[in-house]
Parts: structure tokens; sequence; C-alpha cells
């Protein structure tokens, strides 16, 4: 089974499985719901099933829409998928777009998704590092490109992860890049990880930056157009409908709090 940073795609995907199959879902993910039935694992031991992961997948969906409805014919490139679904997601929510897809990852994570989640001849699979930027080469930019990053980037080293979002703003001019950061506190005080449960702890997070400093992206990194600072999805009961999504844009706390980040490439 998943070891290590690769295991953290069943902790998100259970997750996000919880709040799809509650009465009152935030996020509509069957083939989420089958992923985690399908699979023999002790899915408790990654302790509680919050919001925040079905929160974060809504805000890359919301993104990809819009550049998918820009650009219908676009390739999504989805590096260290994991057991993401969102794929089918964004299907169901465009079913007249025929934009393809390639996921990144490496083999053990491609070979469950190989076994256990529907195929289709739109999706190219590439059993390799996000970091091996040979993927890059299999990449079809006629229709434009939208590359997703979900839950990666933190688990990089600070000079691995901005060499890849790099080599993204060079080679893909006009495409699009999104990712998401936890809060840049979480390097300093939680250097081993943090724990979940008694029998989890999440792998250490080496990487973060603050509004600030990711603002300034669009200074420092060649090819980089433009940089946007998503907004929290609203969710489910008082704290995520309401004071969480406020929070997360007040100015004096935007540079202590996580991010979803979305670059223009130019």
């Amino acid at each position: 089974m998943l070891t290590g940073v690769s295991e953290t795609a069943l902790l998100t995907l259970n997750g996000r499985a919880h709040q799809a199959r509650h009465p009152n879902a935030i996020i509509d993910d069957p083939v989420a719901i089958q992923l985690v039935d399908a699979i023999d694992f002790d899915f408790d031991k990654f302790g509680r099933k919050g919001q925040e992961m079905a929160l974060r997948s809504l805000a890359f969906d919301r993104a990809a829409i819009r550049y998918l409805t820009a650009h219908p014919s676009a390739t999504v490139v989805a590096l260290a998928e994991g057991l993401q679904t969102s794929f089918w997601r964004l299907s169901e929510a465009l079913p007249d777009l025929n934009f393809r897809w390639v996921t990144i990852d490496f083999e053990p994570i491609v070979a469950l998704r190989e076994k256990l989640l529907p195929s289709s001849p739109r999706i190219t699979t590439i059993a390799q590092s996000a970091l091996d930027y040979s993927w890059m080469d299999a990449v079809d930019t006629s229709g434009g490109v939208f590359i997703t990053a979900e839950g990666l980037l933190m688990y990089l080293q600070p000079e691995e992860a901005m060499g890849l979002i790099t080599q993204c703003a060079q080679r893909f001019p006009g495409g699009q890049m999104i990712f998401d950061l936890p809060p840049v506190l979480v390097k300093k005080f939680a250097p081993k990880g943090m724990r979940a449960t008694r029998r989890y702890r999440v792998p250490p997070m080496p990487f973060s930056l603050s509004a600030t400093e990711l603002a300034d992206l669009a200074n420092t990194v060649p090819g980089i157009r433009a940089v946007h600072d998503l907004p929290m999805p609203q969710g489910r009961g008082v704290f995520f409908e309401k004071v969480f999504p406020a929070f997360w844009q007040l100015k004096l706390t935007k540079n202590f709090r996580g991010a979803y980040t979305l670059l223009e490439f130019g």
C-alpha cells in the first residue's frame, strides 16, 4: 500500500468522499465514494474528516472550469494527482467540452488509478515524478494548458517547488497553474509533520510562501504574468459558510493563512 507523501492521497480521498456522502453535501463526488468503498484500507487512522479537503477541491474545480470554458480543447495536467477524481467532476460540470487530461504520479498511484477508476480515451497517464520534467514533452499545448498541483508543492523542498513553478512558466506560455500551500508557520512549528492521530502523522511540509511572497512571483519568475489569490469556497455550517471564508479575506491575516494560488503564464 502507499506510504509517506503518497499516503496523503488516501487521506484527502477519504475526507472528500466523507463530505460527498453527507446529507448536506458540499461537493458532488460519486467517484470518490466508489473509490473509498473499493479500497481495503483502515481510513480511520487518519482521524477527522473535515470539510477542508472538499473545499480545496471546489476551489480548484472553479478555477479549472473558468479556464476550460474559455479554452474548451485545453489539456489539464494533474501533477502528483494521487487519488483525486477531478476529471469526472469537471466532465460532469462541462459535459459538452472535450478537454484532455494528463495524470502524472508515481507507479503505485498510477497502478491504483488504472485498477480502480473508470477509463477514458481522453486521459493519458504518465508514471513518473512531477520533478522529472520530461512529462512536459508529452503535453499537447495547442488548445491551452491548465496545470494543477493539488496537495503537492508543500511536500517538496523549496528549490524543487520553485524549480517546478519556474519550468512550467517557461514551457507553457498562455497557460495557467493552480496550487495550494499551508500557512507559513507550519514549517516552523511542525518541522517533523503534524500529528493527526496517535496512528498517523502528516508528512513534513518544508515549502510555503506568504501571500506577499506569492504576489511577488510575478516580478521574480520569468513567464508569470499574473498571480491570483483565490477565495475560500463556502462550506457547511456557520464556521465554514461565513467565518472561515471571511477570515480568509482579511488583510491582517492574509500572510499567515494558507493559500490557493492561480498563476497566469504570459
